[in-house]
């Protein structure tokens, strides 16, 4: 990788990491790698889709169509540790890397920009992947320009620092947040028989969620993990006549989702038919399956070994999820990981900052895909 690349992608990863915006916010974000990359390429198309834009680097007709992709939001939390490029708004900082991950395209659109390809390279910088409706935004994309291939990469925690794992078929589970209302009708607390309290109800649904995740009913990985039970008010007098069970329901397979998210409906149904609830059902954060085609995967195998990076295979899929399961639906294309470390604090976590040398890491990754 070109040393005055590097410079500059260090410099413009700092940048967002100072300004980070979360999902669906991402204006500033989003302008700012615009003006970056115009700024120092000649050679590029760059397409502004409103949340979202990619560019293109053009070989020629009748030449394969690859893509890249990034994402650039931020998330919810504070920045806590002492950085010189430590975040500027509170309760928003890049704690998952994706201004790496944006600052590792835009150092790879310089480098085909300067040094060509044989290849139409297309680099799409898309927004909210954390609440899994950023890269949904951005599917047309595939069919409009008939892309061939698409690939990106995230660090990753826990695995050799600048090692490349992989891993053929489901890489990451589909998820989503599920939540199940109910509602009766309010009594004194101590005449509950004059009212419907929706408790017993969810508790039932709570103890009935071993039975819906056990592996003997299931294909692969199920789990269903509740995050927060609200139930009536503080008020000693009143007996509950409202509740609200989230979960994170979560597999392997989008079969199993779906299946888990049936019994969950059919079980609420069924009870708050028992009680005399109504009932009604939310949903946010849907990702889907993020599955690898083999011969993309090998691919990043290939280009990996060439470059002289250890190859890490995994064994089985991150139970985490990542929207670009959208993208392989419609087209091959393979997510691998970068290592940050087997020691190296978590993302997600507050003692996380994305290490800079994962850019040149990830840029060879994929200059060496576009070469294939």
């Amino acid at each position: 990788m070109n040393c005055q690349n590097y410079e500059l992608a260090q410099r413009l990863r700092h940048d967002l990491h100072q300004h980070p915006e979360l999902s669906n916010e991402e204006v500033w974000t989003k302008q700012y790698l615009i003006d970056f990359l115009k700024t120092h390429t000649s050679n590029l198309e760059i397409v502004d889709r409103g949340n979202w834009f990619y560019t293109i680097y053009r070989a020629g007709e009748n030449k394969p169509n690859i893509a890249f992709r990034a994402d650039f939001d931020a998330l919810p939390m504070d920045e806590v540790i002492d950085l010189p490029w430590a975040s500027k708004f509170p309760g928003k900082a890049h704690k998952c890397g994706h201004d790496g991950h944006s600052a590792t395209l835009a150092a790879f659109a310089l480098e085909v920009d300067q040094n060509g390809a044989d290849k139409n390279i297309f680099c799409l910088f898309q927004p909210a992947e954390e609440t899994g409706d950023g890269a949904i935004q951005c599917v047309d994309f595939i069919h409009e320009h008939s892309i061939d291939e698409i690939f990106a990469y995230h660090n990753m925690s826990g695995l050799p620092y600048k090692s490349v794992a992989i891993i053929d078929g489901t890489a990451l589970c589909a998820s989503k947040g599920m939540t199940i209302h109910m509602e009766g009708s309010p009594a004194h607390a101590s005449q509950p028989e004059h009212g419907v309290n929706p408790s017993l109800a969810i508790a039932n649904i709570v103890r009935e969620i071993p039975s819906f995740i056990s592996p003997a009913n299931n294909e692969g990985l199920v789990l269903c993990t509740v995050v927060q039970i609200d139930v009536g008010e503080p008020a000693f007098g009143l007996s509950a006549s409202k509740g609200a069970l989230r979960m994170t329901i979560r597999a392997l397979y989008e079969k199993g989702l779906d299946q888990l998210q049936e019994n969950l409906e059919n079980f609420a149904k069924t009870q708050a038919e028992e009680f005399g609830l109504t009932v009604r059902f939310d949903y946010n954060d849907e990702f889907p399956e993020t599955v690898n085609h083999k011969e993309s995967a090998d691919k990043i195998r290939t280009v990996a070994t060439n470059k002289g990076m250890d190859v890490v295979e995994l064994q089985e899929a991150f139970r985490g999820s990542e929207d670009f399961g959208h993208f392989t639906k419609l087209t091959k294309g393979a997510y691998c990981f970068i290592g940050n470390g087997e020691e190296y604090p978590n993302v997600h976590t507050s003692e996380y900052d994305f290490r800079d040398e994962l850019i040149e890491s990830g840029v060879e990754l994929f200059k060496g895909l576009a070469e294939m």
